[in-house]
């Protein structure tokens, strides 16, 4: 079942482009030079094509390539809001956690994980375990899967109370001096901004003074614009 679906990935290679990416991305595997674009038509056609318990099989097969634009096509195939059953697909993604070592790759995953989660909030539950792993892109991947919850402009109550709980886990990771996590707040932080200053100025008086100065401009990027 894989050969015909990787052959149409391989046949938009490009040698120049992948020594570049291999390069940015650094993590370890095969790069290919395939542009975003391409692997999102790929994507799309394959999803209309497959019913889903064969997108889910095909998804696995490309992420264990290992190969990096197999791994970003896995993704995007999954990468849909209405999607029932679902749940084959929220455990395959459950299975990548452990694999994420690169931020491109784990936040195409991520997209697929944020359509997983709106459909059924009941996963925060799960997702909260992440922000103890000893896995710095699992814990990095519970602020970026939940990012729906930052762009709410009228959110319901239980959606409200869902993103005061991500906010906790922020508030959690503001100690943790990694890089990807300082981003991964500020992220949230940023988005949630646009939808509701209050609490994010909130944050920021509370916790802004411990985080990284770069993570808390970018938190504050549109507050600043909005007093201007």
């Amino acid at each position: 079942m894989l050969s015909p679906y990787l052959d149409q990935i391989h046949a938009h290679a490009d040698p120049e482009r992948a020594a570049e990416m291999a390069a940015y991305h650094k993590a370890p595997r095969v790069y290919l030079g395939v542009a975003n674009p391409v692997l999102n038509d790929l994507s799309r056609d394959w999803r209309q094509q497959l019913a889903v318990p064969d997108r889910v099989a095909l998804a696995k097969a490309l992420w264990q390539t290992d190969i990096h634009e197999a791994r970003v096509a896995a993704a995007k195939l999954l990468t849909q809001a209405r999607i029932r059953p679902d749940d084959a697909v929220w455990d395959l993604l459950l299975s990548w956690l452990p694999d994420f070592d690169a931020w491109a790759i784990a936040d195409h995953a991520a997209m697929a994980m944020q359509k997983r989660l709106v459909a059924d909030p009941a996963r925060l539950d799960q997702v909260e375990g992440w922000i103890r792993s000893d896995h710095m892109w699992t814990r990095r991947a519970a602020l970026v899967a939940t990012l729906p919850w930052a762009k709410m402009s009228n959110p319901k109550p239980a959606d409200t109370a869902a993103r005061d709980r991500i906010l906790g886990w922020a508030a959690g990771y503001v100690p943790d001096r990694d890089w990807f996590i300082q981003k991964s707040v500020a992220w949230w932080l940023r988005d949630h901004s646009k939808h509701d200053p209050e609490a994010v100025r909130a944050f920021l008086a509370e916790h802004g003074p411990a985080m990284k100065v770069f993570a808390r401009k970018e938190a504050g990027k549109y507050l600043k614009a909005q007093l201007e």
